[in-house]
This record gives structure tokens, sequence and C-alpha cells, in this order.
């Protein structure tokens, strides 16, 4: 069974989740929201929430507070959810990272070996050190498993060093 839509029917979002507030989170909210010093993102998902809330004057619907803050029904949607299941603390504050980031593969030493390297004379047969030949000089003295010749560009470009 197909169903149509006409341009005169709106699909609304199931509530699942009701904003109820209470005065102390509203209180805080106001202050986050008047203040002015914290994250955009943070004043944006407080003023959703006391959009949305069912103890306020007039609560906004889904699409209502999308509009008045200039961001999309998924994002309102998210926020209530979040406040539903996690609680005002959890919705504001910014997500901590699961994974610790990727350490950086080259570190300040091997920077250092490779600056050393471009200073010093460069091997037999050639005039001068280009960025392909540090690279693989930098990788067969086992500075790094593995280097780009445009990495190492980036580390000499730093040190003001020109291989010209």
């Amino acid at each position: 069974m197909l169903c149509h839509q006409t341009q005169h029917d709106t699909i609304m979002p199931i509530q699942k989740y009701e904003v109820s507030l209470s005065a102390t989170d509203r209180k805080q909210l106001t202050k986050i929201v008047k203040s002015g010093r914290f994250p955009a993102r943070t004043i944006l998902r407080a003023n959703i929430l006391l959009a949305v809330d069912k103890n306020g004057k007039k609560p906004m619907t889904v699409q209502e507070a999308s509009i008045a803050f200039n961001t999309s029904a998924t994002t309102v949607q998210n926020v209530r959810t979040s406040y539903g299941k996690k609680g005002l603390e959890a919705t504001l504050l910014r997500k901590k990272r699961e994974t610790p980031p990727i350490e950086a593969k080259v570190t300040g030493e091997v920077e250092a070996h490779i600056i050393a390297l471009a200073c010093g004379d460069p091997p037999n047969g050639y005039a001068k050190w280009t960025l392909r030949l540090l690279a693989v000089k930098s990788v067969q003295l086992r500075y790094i498993d593995s280097i780009s010749h445009t990495q190492v560009g980036r580390i000499l470009k730093k040190t003001s060093i020109s291989l010209i």
C-alpha cells in the first residue's frame, strides 16, 4: 500500500521524550543563555531545552524550535532525547573522547634528526639534498618507519631551512 503525501500534510516526529525542567534547571539554563560565556553549542542546547519545556508558558514544537534557532528538527529532537536519557549535565557538556587521540608519528626527535641530516653533506654522488632523498635516508637510518617527502618539506619549512 502506497502512502501519498499532499503539500498540506506534515509529518510530525514522534515525541518520545518530553522536557519538564525543574525550577533549578530552568534557572541554570537561563544563566547559561544570558551570560554568553559558554560555547555556542551549549547555548543552543540550553535555548532548545528552555523553548520545549512543558513547564514553560507555551512550549514550542520541534518544528517551531528548529525554525526559531535556525537548526534542524533532528538537532532539536536529539537534544530532547539526550535530556530524557542522560539528564541536563550530559546534554549540555561536551562529549568525552572514547578513544585517545593517535600519537603523532613525527616526533620532535625525528624532526631533529631530519634537520641535522639536511644540514649535513649529501650522500656521495649527489650535489645537494632533495626532499625525497631526505625521506628515503630517514627511513634507511631508522629514524622513522615511513615518511613522505611532503612531510619532510613541512618539517624543513617550520625551521626555515631551504634545500636550494
